[in-house]
């Protein structure tokens, strides 16, 4: 178990992790599986306006079979569009399961549009929810961040470079980038890293057949990347062999574009 020995069970706050096929699910079953415990942020609005649907009663399910791998779960319903969220989520998870030890921002608003398409209201979202959100949802964390962790504290976001035809998404994660490699030195002395993980296209129940055999194809190792490929990585920034890597951008992605 790679954890460290003065914090017996770790508490990881994973967002994003409304549906048992997402990667935040992914890496919340990683977590629980290498002896943490598990705070995990879903949005039933969001899903239901999504083509795959909110899922219902699927956090509390999804809890139990966190608990089945001997990890204490919560989950936690947050809104990250509105300011106050992030530091009541936090709040919530501290109050639950004790001083968190890590953040992965795994959440995203993804709604395509371009240039010439994208409302002003559109773009606002966007950047509410993947850019100011985690960044108020990372600050939340650092002033909660417990002394007595030092050498523990890991800050782990997903992001994209996915811009054109899906230009708010592509440009609010671009700005959040250079947020996380901000925290990275601004939290140092804390003894929090921050990382980026850009995974690369993963099928989580939004790629059509066609699209799943182009992005294939666009892939040295030959298949499409898959949500515990994700989480492996982010168990390993998170464990303490990984304690000396920050303020990073990593591409999970099989070689993906690699040859184009």
């Amino acid at each position: 178990m790679d954890i460290d020995a003065r914090s017996a069970r770790p508490v990881v706050f994973v967002t994003g992790a409304s549906r048992p096929g997402s990667i935040g699910a992914a890496i919340a079953r990683k977590q629980a599986s290498l002896g943490w415990d598990v705070a995990f942020a879903f949005w039933d609005d969001y899903d239901a306006a999504m083509p795959w649907g909110a899922e219902a009663n699927a956090h509390d399910e999804f809890a139990d079979e966190l608990r089945a791998l001997g990890a204490r779960a919560l989950p936690v319903a947050v809104d990250l569009s509105h300011p106050e969220s992030p530091a009541l989520a936090v709040n919530r998870v501290r109050a639950g399961l004790g001083p968190i030890q890590a953040v992965v921002a795994s959440h995203a608003h993804s709604v395509d549009s371009g240039l010439l398409d994208t409302s002003v209201d559109a773009f606002d979202a966007h950047f509410a929810v993947n850019t100011r959100g985690t960044w108020l949802l990372m600050k939340a964390f650092a002033e909660q961040f417990p002394s007595e962790a030092s050498g523990l504290g890991r800050i782990v976001a997903l992001t994209s470079d996915h811009t054109a035809h899906n230009l708010p998404y592509g440009a609010s994660k671009g700005a959040l980038d250079r947020i996380v490699k901000a925290a990275a030195v601004e939290l140092a002395h804390l003894g929090i890293t921050a990382n980026l993980i850009n995974p690369g296209p993963i099928d989580t129940g939004w790629m059509t057949p066609e699209l799943v055999e182009q992005l294939t194809a666009e892939t040295a190792l030959g298949r499409l990347g898959r949500p515990q490929d994700t989480a492996d990585l982010v168990a390993f920034l998170l464990s303490v062999s990984g304690g000396w890597i920050t303020g990073q951008l990593l591409h999970s992605n099989g070689g993906f574009h690699l040859g184009v």
